[in-house]
């Protein structure tokens, strides 16, 4: 089945990951508005490998345009700067707000979705 529209078939290469807790922890939540956690166990070697293959995509609320600055940074400077700092922006291709076109999402607090009763189940039993 192609999901994806006519003109976009490029986007069937994309794999989109999230940043906070999934890159890097996010063991102080919010705390100064910086990207301070350090890379999750196998994060960056995992990112290298997919982008020999992928388009990565990083998607996270930290690049939403409406986002106060933090040291005079926008989030989006804040993310590129921590990929810099561990020497994978390479692997890089875009960093967005959005929920990008992907054949993957790669999230923490994801949910598959796969019926309607199953999902209210869950959610019901409480979500944590």
């Amino acid at each position: 089945m192609n999901i994806f529209p006519p003109g976009f078939e490029d986007d069937q290469n994309n794999i989109a990951i999230d940043f906070d807790g999934v890159i890097h922890n996010f063991d102080k939540g919010y705390h100064d508005g910086t990207c301070y956690g350090d890379p999750l166990p196998h994060s960056l070697e995992a990112i290298r490998k997919l982008s020999r293959s992928y388009k990565i995509i990083i998607f996270t609320a930290k690049a939403k345009p409406n986002r106060p600055l933090v040291n005079g940074k926008t989030g989006t400077e804040l993310v590129k700067e921590w990929l810099d700092k561990q020497n994978i922006s390479e692997c890089i291709s875009e960093i967005t707000a959005e929920k990008p076109r992907a054949i993957l999402y790669i999230d923490d607090n994801g949910y598959r979705h796969t019926d309607w009763t199953k999902t209210l189940n869950w959610i019901e039993s409480g979500i944590s």
